[in-house]
């Protein structure tokens, strides 16, 4: 098996306008594909009317860039990147709540939240909700940890990314606006 057909994890952005039904459209690509989406986050971007997407998948480079070509050929969509993980920063976020007290035995569980970089985030009567801002093995590292002691919930967002290249959102959607009517 050459290099090119190994699987491994790729980040998709692609800008889109801010349409009902897109994230539909976007999906199907993935399920006519037979490809299982690792994450997916939609939010809007610094420029009104653009959403990001976020999507996490795990597949060799060819079936990657047939998926970002697909996704490049929707009306709605703007434009489509693939990176890989040493292109971007990025980060998920996990929440854990955890019976409160677990808290009043000594502080076994607030070293244990410290040590790993976490925070407190709710304190209630019968409960505490803990957060944690990482890569997803820090989260899974966190989880492991604090399972033992009575995890109520737990909760794993999908992964934000932004690339490191110097390319501004708007500078982009401009320069496309440009070409679009040269092609008009």
């Amino acid at each position: 098996m050459d290099m090119e057909e190994q699987e491994k994890l790729f980040t998709i952005s692609a800008l889109t306008e801010n349409k009902a039904g897109l994230l539909n459209g976007v999906t199907i690509i993935f399920t006519r594909r037979k490809l299982n989406i690792e994450s997916i986050n939609v939010s809007e971007t610094e420029v009104e009317g653009v959403s990001r997407y976020t999507i996490v998948v795990r597949t060799t480079q060819h079936q990657a860039e047939l998926v970002v070509k697909q996704i490049r050929k929707l009306i709605e969509v703007l434009g489509a990147f693939l990176y890989e993980e040493k292109d971007i920063y990025y980060q998920e976020l996990g929440m854990f709540k955890l019976p409160t007290e677990v808290f009043l035995n000594g502080n076994t569980i607030e070293t244990l939240v410290r040590n790993n970089g976490a925070r407190i985030l709710v304190i209630e009567e019968d409960h505490i909700v803990v957060e944690k801002t990482g890569h997803r093995k820090e989260i899974e590292e966190v989880f492991n940890l604090l399972k033992p002691f009575g995890l109520l919930e737990f909760v794993r967002s999908g992964r934000i990314a932004i690339s490191k290249s110097k390319r501004k959102t708007d500078t982009f959607i401009r320069e496309l606006e440009a070409e679009n009517l040269k092609n008009l």
